[in-house]
């Protein structure tokens, strides 16, 4: 027998029996755990669930009810699930930002030209837009469809 009952027990106000499903997840310390988990899920709920687990998952599957119910009390359409759904966004958010100073970053580790580079490919453009331009002026070339429109 357990010295003074567990959470559980008390919120039931029953005997807590030395092996008790509740007392070693939801001590005598915390009442208020396993009455948030029971305003959620019910008592008889929780104890199905946590004789159907191994006994190395119950503490990790009572404390996923305690803040599942939780977050169930305090938003009770959505729960948890507005808390995931923020987090997405924020990953996604994060990976967008990410990507952008990735690809800023591939732009600023590109090797410089030279200021003699920069010369001839100026004097290059320049050289096609003259080209281009004397093109345009004596009419040479022409873009017309086959219904007569320019």
């Amino acid at each position: 027998m357990i010295s003074g009952r567990c959470a559980a027990c008390k919120y039931l106000r029953r005997r807590c029996a030395s092996d008790c499903i509740f007392s070693p997840y939801f001590p005598a310390n915390n009442p208020q755990r396993f009455a948030c988990v029971h305003k959620i899920y019910g008592a008889s709920n929780v104890g199905k669930l946590l004789q159907q687990l191994p006994e190395d998952l119950r503490a990790k599957a009572a404390e996923s009810m305690y803040y599942e119910a939780q977050c169930r009390i305090k938003d009770p359409v959505y729960g948890c699930v507005a808390i995931i759904s923020l987090l997405h966004q924020q990953i996604h958010i994060l990976e967008s930002q990410l990507a952008k100073s990735r690809a800023e970053l591939a732009v600023l580790m590109m090797p410089q030209p030279e200021e003699s580079e920069i010369g001839h490919e100026t004097s290059f453009n320049n050289f096609l837009l003259e080209q281009v331009g004397s093109v345009a002026h004596s009419g040479q070339y022409s873009i017309q469809d086959s219904s007569g429109f320019m």
